[in-house]
């Protein structure tokens, strides 16, 4: 399954602040599709964090930002429109930042990739 995820409305002081990741939930890795004014590679690791979706770097590690509430572990799965608290760690040694998360489309089909997506894949 892949899901597209709109984060916006940071506690920011540029309004203009996004990010649309797609989610491979069976690879558990993340792509940027669009973003400004925000620091993020362009591609990562997906963490299940309970009930929450931790998005970190492209080795894992320190997490980028917490999806509160996108728990990609459940059967019934998110549905297109369900939102949620973000929480932007813009800096590692500061309090995160608030934002708002938005399921904006899933593709439930599982098609062969003709290329790979993401750079650790092997051939």
């Amino acid at each position: 399954m892949r899901i597209t995820v709109h984060i916006d409305t940071f506690d920011y002081p540029d309004p203009s602040v996004y990010a649309i990741l797609w989610l491979d939930t069976q690879a558990h890795k993340w792509s940027r599709e669009g973003h400004a004014a925000i620091a993020l590679p362009e591609w990562g690791m997906l963490v299940p964090h309970g009930p929450n979706t931790r998005v970190a770097g492209p080795h894992g590690g320190r997490a980028l930002c917490d999806l509160e509430g996108l728990d990609l572990s459940n059967p019934r799965g998110p549905f297109e429109g369900e939102s949620g608290r973000a929480q932007w760690h813009h800096h590692a040694h500061q309090a995160p930042v608030s934002g708002r998360w938005h399921v904006q489309c899933i593709d439930a089909s599982e098609p062969p990739a003709e290329h790979s997506l993401f750079a650790d894949d092997q051939n």
